[in-house]
Parts: structure tokens; C-alpha cells; sequence
């Protein structure tokens, strides 16, 4: 069985196979941080997922994949209905695996690879399954790496302001208001997110603002009510700060 409801109980850990996939619908949903002691690949074939990976966040728009070295911390948030697929494979499976985790731009051969693979019964014959677990070998390897992530913060002084932007209640303010709201100084903030994120507050707040526009546009939102709520002066802006960001425009991208 690959195809599973929110009600069947499923350990990867506790199946031995060359792959083993997952096919589902999830609604609204939290996994919780957990952790395999399988490599596993996460994509969304629709809907938009938040991932949580040992402390650096990313979204996962139909676009893009996840690949999760075993032993990794990680947390899959679902805030609308998204089409779930992920593969699991044991450490020895192949040498060529990443070692490390890696946000991957999904190419067509690569989406297609996954669907058929998540589909595949559990106890599905090795021999049945080693041309196309070759083929996606290869085709992984080819795929490109994307570097849009973004390392949280860990200072006790942040964390109530940091859940609710994860949450989605608040949106990042401009560095002197989330000082004021947060009671520190404007330089005690710069300096803490300098040392824990590895950029200042402000390069971080408009990556912040990219994934998030991201997330909301998977989501079936509207170019000017994105703009809206994230604080674009204008849907142009928007658009422009994407490309910039992207290198495409908002609907080229998704």
C-alpha cells in the first residue's frame, strides 16, 4: 500500500525495501518534529508545504523538493489541502545520495519519477523497481540547488515575536517598530539576528517575505493581495521584488 489516509499508521523506518512511497491528500496538518533513520525526498505535487529542518525554514511549492538526509530534525506544516508525496530510502542504498539537506528544483522527469515511485506498492519486487530507482538517481543528481531557506533565530527574547510570524499572525516589521514591540534595542535585534541567522535583520525580512509570498501564492492568493499583506506599496513593487529575487515573475515561477 502507498496510498494512506491521516488514520493508517506508517512507519518508513519499520519497512525494508529499495524505496518506499507515500502518496496522500492532507488538509490542514502538523507533523511535529520527528526524525528517519531513512533519507527521504518531500514534495508537493499541489498545495504549498512549510518545512521546519533543524532550525532552517523553507516552503515547498510544487516547484521545488526536499531531500532530508536520515537523522535530520524536521517538521512538514500543511496549511491547506496539498497533494503529499514522499520517498524513503535506507542509508546504503546508493553512495551517491546527498549527505546533506538540499531545497531542489524539480524538473519535469524528476515530478514524474516521484508520482510513479509514491505510488508503488510496499512490497513491490527490487527487480521491478531498479530502472526507474536508477533514472531517479540520475535524475536527482542533475537537479538544481535552491538557496531559498532561511535560518530562525534562537534568542528566548525573539521567540514569542518568531511564533507568531511562523504562524502566519504577524507579518516582520521594519526593524525599528519590531524593536520597539519586542523592547530591545534596534542593535541588540541587528546583532542577534547577525550571529544566529547569518544576515542582518533586514536581508533576512525580505527573504522572510519571499517565502512567504511563496506559500500564499501556491496557496491560489492573488498577486495584488499578496502585495497587499506583505506590505508592497503596489502590486508592481511586488512583482518587481520577486524577479529580483527569483529571476522570474510570480506566475512564471509557480
Amino acid at each position: 500500500m502507498a496510498v494512506i489516509s491521516e488514520n493508517t499508521h506508517f512507519n518508513a523506518d519499520a519497512l525494508d525495501n529499495l524505496v518506499i512511497g507515500v502518496a496522500t491528500q492532507i488538509g490542514k496538518h502538523d507533523s511535529g518534529m520527528h526524525k528517519h533513520r531513512k533519507h527521504q525526498l518531500l514534495f508537493a505535487s499541489s498545495g504549498c508545504m512549510s518545512i521546519n529542518l533543524d532550525g532552517v525554514w523553507c516552503v515547498l511549492p510544487p516547484s521545488r523538493a526536499v531531500w532530508i538526509p536520515a537523522g535530520v530534525e524536521h517538521c512538514a506544516v500543511m496549511r491547506n489541502v496539498v497533494d503529499y508525496r514522499s520517498l524513503y530510502f535506507d542509508v546504503d542504498v546508493s553512495p551517491l545520495f546527498p549527505q546533506q539537506i538540499k531545497i531542489l528544483s524539480v524538473s519535469g522527469l524528476l515530478r514524474e519519477l516521484i508520482e510513479r515511485m509514491a505510488h508503488w506498492e510496499w512490497k513491490k519486487p527490487v527487480e521491478e523497481q531498479v530502472n526507474t530507482f536508477a533514472l531517479f538517481c540520475e535524475e536527482l543528481l542533475l537537479c538544481e540547488e535552491e538557496h531559498f531557506s532561511l535560518r530562525l533565530p534562537t534568542d528566548r527574547r525573539l521567540q514569542r515575536w518568531l511564533e507568531q510570524v511562523m504562524e502566519g499572525s504577524l507579518i516582520p516589521e521594519h526593524l525599528a517598530e519590531m524593536a520597539l514591540n519586542i523592547g530591545a534595542s534596534a542593535k541588540t535585534i541587528s546583532r542577534i539576528f547577525s550571529r544566529e541567522t547569518g544576515m542582518p535583520y533586514q536581508s533576512w525580512r525580505q527573504q522572510w517575505r519571499l517565502q512567504a509570498s511563496i506559500e500564499r501564492l501556491s496557496k491560489g492568493a492573488s498577486v495584488s493581495d499578496v502585495a497587499s499583506e506583505l506590505g508592497f506599496s503596489s502590486d508592481s513593487a511586488f512583482i518587481s521584488y520577486f524577479r529580483k529575487m527569483t529571476g522570474h515573475t510570480p506566475g512564471r515561477y509557480l
